[in-house]
């Protein structure tokens, strides 16, 4: 997205699932972050362990492996909300009233459809994973410490079922403001237009240079 966005709130029953939903997104967020911090830690006491004991960390590859669906795809749904993926905002930007609203809800009926289907795809990569006869309840493995691969892949499938929940609340939020003829609907993201960003940078800028040199 090259634009900024904002997400209106109020007392009404699509604007609280929004809410509830959000405090989800983040929580799962918080996590991505997380797991980007501790691999940068595993990074440094690998690196150190090298050059210093020539001992570098132990299964550092399998680590890297497990985290990658935490770092990628745990805070895909905490991004969608304020439209953060990227779009075509210079299109989008020049459009206004039920238009844009239709065009926005198409987008996200499109997605959602893309998004099941990944959640189907993905969940049958799990599938054969798992296994409850197995030990660890794993079909396969990380090749140095050996750990089940089936926590990782399970995540995806799930990041992505968050984010076909949040397209649904988009989608009725969409569908509210074309029936509705709203200008300014709850729990969507209302993207700046190109002109309006650039003003509003324009004026940040200008705040941040008059707070410099007060």
């Amino acid at each position: 997205m090259a634009g900024g966005a904002s997400i209106l709130e109020d007392d009404s029953t699509l604007s609280m699932l929004d809410q509830k939903l959000f405090k989800l997104e983040t929580f799962f967020a918080l996590i991505s972050g997380l797991a980007v911090l501790g691999l940068v830690g595993l990074a440094v006491v690998s690196v150190g362990g090298r050059n210093i004991a020539n001992s570098p960390l132990r299964g550092y590859v399998d680590l890297i492996e497990i985290s990658m669906p935490i770092i990628a795809f745990l805070g895909i749904s905490y991004t969608q909300r304020p439209g953060g993926h990227i779009r075509m905002d210079m299109i989008v930007g020049r459009l206004n009233g039920r238009l844009l609203w239709g065009a926005e809800l198409i987008t996200a009926l499109v997605t959602l459809v893309l998004m099941l289907l990944l959640v189907w795809g993905t969940f049958s990569h799990f599938d054969r994973s798992f296994g409850f006869d197995r030990p660890l309840w794993s079909n396969d493995s990380t090749m140095d410490l050996a750990l089940p691969l089936w926590p990782a892949k399970l995540l995806i499938p799930t990041a992505f079922s968050i984010l076909c929940l949040r397209m649904l609340l988009q989608i009725w939020g969409y569908g509210r403001a074309l029936v509705l003829g709203l200008s300014e609907p709850v729990a969507v993201p209302l993207v700046l237009s190109a002109k309006e960003q650039a003003l509003d940078e324009a004026a940040h800028v200008s705040n941040a240079n008059e707070g410099g040199t007060s």
